[in-house]
């Protein structure tokens, strides 16, 4: 993809020239909606941030592991995962696997054993923070975290937002969009009050979106005027492109860069970048572009 990572690299240059990024941002993508783009936005979003060279860690909080086989691992080859990490205690060290597709971008694969961690965990002490003891170690070594949440609001989920500083909620531009919104939002509250009072909303991420339906700019401007400065610029269309690459095991940045999903997930990348960026001194910039 010789062109994109032409723009891609010059568009650092910008950021490096007056911002620096805050290091360790640790962001879980989460809906207990299924179906609405959580996991193709956890995956791409992880890649193009991987693209435009902040090291990256994906990790994969979700039983159906589609997040794993997304970047070209096969679960069932999985020995040890995010599982093992939370319920044996593993070090995360030995868990995570470089992805071999984008320089930057690791891996913290999950695998099916993932479903029987909630029960083994009832009984275990301060359950709600295993994985924050596992990933708040890590923040020093990446510069972006993303959790690929399961569609429910259980355990994981739970350990996921205590582990995070923010949350991206992916929306679907269709009829059942704001559907358990509210839910989710007073779970995040909960969290935030109870286990993580750090815990801010990232954004609002518009998904599926099909500007061809009256329906899909109705959402659009339902989920804007009820939120506004939450939802990000960024929508996310319904793209082919976006929907074939998880079958080549590949971000669709490596599939089509051209497409008008990878297009998106590069933008919302860039958005969060420099939402997540710090004013940099002018002769530290100067110093660090040449």
């Amino acid at each position: 993809m010789p062109g994109a990572t032409g723009a891609t690299f010059k568009h650092r240059h910008v950021f490096l020239s007056y911002r620096f990024v805050v290091m360790g941002k640790i962001i879980a993508v989460a809906n207990q909606k299924g179906g609405v783009g959580k996991t193709t936005s956890a995956i791409n979003l992880a890649a193009s941030l991987a693209a435009l060279d902040y090291r990256t860690l994906l990790v994969d909080a979700d039983p159906q592991a589609n997040a794993t086989s997304g970047v070209g691992f096969d679960p069932k080859d999985i020995e040890n995962s995010v599982y093992e990490c939370m319920v044996d205690g593993i070090d995360p060290h030995d868990i995570i696997v470089p992805t071999n597709i984008l320089p930057h971008l690791d891996l913290m694969p999950s695998h099916i054993d993932l479903v029987g961690a909630e029960v083994e965990m009832i009984n275990l002490p301060n359950r709600e923070e295993k994985m924050k003891a596992a990933l708040r170690p890590l923040a020093a070594e990446y510069d972006f975290i993303i959790i690929d949440c399961s569609p429910s609001l259980g355990l994981i989920t739970v350990n996921a937002l205590t582990a995070a500083n923010s949350v991206i909620i992916p929306v679907q531009c269709e009829y059942f969009a704001l559907e358990g919104l509210g839910k989710l939002l007073n779970t995040i509250k909960i969290i935030q009050s109870r286990l993580n009072t750090d815990l801010d909303i990232e954004g609002i991420l518009l998904t599926m979106y099909d500007v061809r339906l009256r329906l899909s700019n109705q959402v659009v401007e339902e989920v804007q005027m009820h939120f506004q400065q939450l939802v990000f610029d960024t929508i996310i269309p319904r793209n082919v492109k976006l929907s074939e690459s998880p079958s080549f095991g590949i971000p669709v940045i490596l599939h089509d860069a051209e497409s008008k999903g990878a297009v998106s997930y590069l933008n919302l990348a860039r958005e969060i970048v420099e939402k997540n960026s710090v004013e940099a001194n002018p002769e530290t910039a100067e110093d660090e572009v040449a």
